[in-house]
């Protein structure tokens, strides 16, 4: 059976129709669901797109953390459901407290495009479990709130249990602690990210490679990743 991973669009989501081809170029059903609503179709896992939901009012994705669909997003995250927020999703993730830590303005206070190369710390999450501990990857990034935050605790905490899901590689784009990338709950179901993967996943359309231009593929690991998660779970 095809495994169905339901991605929520938001007033103001950019990327949710890219993160549902991912999920099907994947081998996935993409499934769409709105913020309004209380259903999530009987989903698999779960996807928070990029974007700048409510137009970044108050708090980037501090509005849509509210939104109705959010707490049966809360809920089946707490059943063990995989969900992973993709840079505004990400937002969504940590003012929803999903996720632990913050995200603020970018450090040089600009909004960055840029192919980002970024190091697998955790290869045992539902979203990472594709790839190898250490492996190098690029995929894109583009955002303006993405400086990753915790308190001194948090982040003793967040290190010290391998939370910590990948790290900036070569240049810290926007000012994040430790080079944070991208972090997971304690389950590993949960994944946040400021990188793009759905950007990555399609020849001619992704990062520059030595291969060839445009060719990079590397965010496909994430959907694939959550596929094998699911197909696991259920075995």
């Amino acid at each position: 059976m095809t495994t169905r991973i339901g991605v929520i669009t938001f007033p103001g989501s950019l990327d949710d129709r890219d993160a549902q081809r991912a999920i099907a170029i994947a081998g996935g059903e993409p499934v769409a669901l709105w913020h309004g609503d209380h259903d999530l179709k009987g989903v698999d896992a779960l996807v928070l797109p990029g974007g700048f939901s409510y137009g970044d009012y108050l708090r980037a994705g501090a509005i849509a953390a509210l939104a109705p669909i959010m707490a049966e997003v809360k809920d089946a995250a707490a059943k063990g459901m995989p969900v992973l927020g993709i840079c505004n999703g990400f937002q969504m993730l940590v003012e929803a407290h999903l996720l632990p830590g913050g995200l603020i303005r970018n450090a040089h206070q600009q909004f960055i495009r840029r192919d980002q190369r970024l190091r697998v710390e955790n290869a045992s999450t539902a979203w990472t479990n594709d790839f190898a501990e250490g492996q190098e990857i690029v995929i894109p990034l583009k955002n303006a709130d993405g400086g990753y935050i915790a308190d001194a605790e948090t982040l003793k905490r967040v290190n010290g249990e391998g939370l910590v899901a990948l790290r900036y590689l070569g240049v810290n784009p926007n000012g994040s602690i430790d080079d944070i990338a991208g972090i997971t709950n304690e389950r590993g179901n949960v994944v946040g990210l400021m990188p793009h993967p759905e950007h990555a996943v399609e020849p001619g359309f992704g990062p520059g490679t030595a291969v060839a231009m445009r060719s990079g593929v590397d965010g496909l690991g994430f959907f694939s990743s959550a596929l094998s998660a699911v197909v696991a779970a259920a075995a």
